[in-house]
């Protein structure tokens, strides 16, 4: 199992649970670290069932959304799920501005996430 700066991980249920340890992911070194991790989740530890919780963070900028676009990519080759819960509004915002809403299944709780994982 890999260690990580950027994520928390913790399993529940067969799903891994993603928590950020950034309140702002903003800077370009910051998202390139959080995209190798995110990345390393799926084609190092194996994981295709990911929950990302955006709980705590209050703002990511939209570089950020290139890495979460590239992770669905590889979570889908792996035949697996790929969740969001708790989004901000500013942020929920920005997905529904581009669309994204329709690429992601964004959650409103980490509760109805990982229900949603067992439809």
């Amino acid at each position: 199992m890999s260690t990580y700066r950027r994520i928390n991980v913790i399993e529940e249920g067969g799903v891994s649970i993603v928590r950020f340890v950034d309140k702002k992911i903003v800077d370009s070194a910051t998202i390139e670290q959080l995209g190798e991790e995110l990345n390393s989740l799926v084609t190092v530890d194996k994981r295709n069932m990911l929950l990302l919780n955006f709980e705590g963070v209050e703002f990511m900028s939209s570089a950020a959304l290139n890495k979460l676009i590239s992770l669905n990519s590889k979570v889908k080759a792996a035949a697996g799920r790929l969740k969001l819960c708790c989004l901000r509004a500013e942020i929920k915002e920005v997905f529904t501005i581009t669309r994204l809403d329709r690429v992601f299944d964004l959650r409103k709780t980490e509760e109805d996430a990982l229900a949603a994982f067992k439809l």
